[in-house]
């Protein structure tokens, strides 16, 4: 088993829009692309519990094969820059995502 930190090259989030923020993982070649896609791991229900969101508020959860890429967008909370809004940016969203294990 390894951590999707362990795996890919860059893990990051940021908005898509003042409703949306973005997760990102890119990786640095086909082999280990291919090991996290197919591992089944990665799932919009993974990725509603781990942002403990409703199923319905992951807008996409794909797999990119000519970007090497994950990608990942789910509805924000409250709109960017709202009350509360304690990330503007959305920069400091993926956190979750860095201890997924994949086998």
């Amino acid at each position: 088993m390894s951590t999707l930190a362990e795996l890919a090259t860059v893990v990051r989030s940021k908005n898509a829009g003042p409703y949306e923020i973005t997760l990102d993982v890119l990786f640095e070649d086909p082999r280990t692309y291919a090991r996290v896609r197919d591992s089944g791991v990665l799932t919009a229900d993974l990725l509603a519990e781990s942002y403990r969101v409703p199923l319905d508020d992951v807008r996409v959860c794909l797999f990119f094969e000519p970007a090497l890429a994950f990608k990942c967008t789910i509805l924000r909370r409250g709109c960017q820059g709202g009350p509360g809004e304690r990330d503007t940016f959305g920069a400091q969203q993926h956190g979750p995502l860095l201890d997924i294990e994949i086998p």
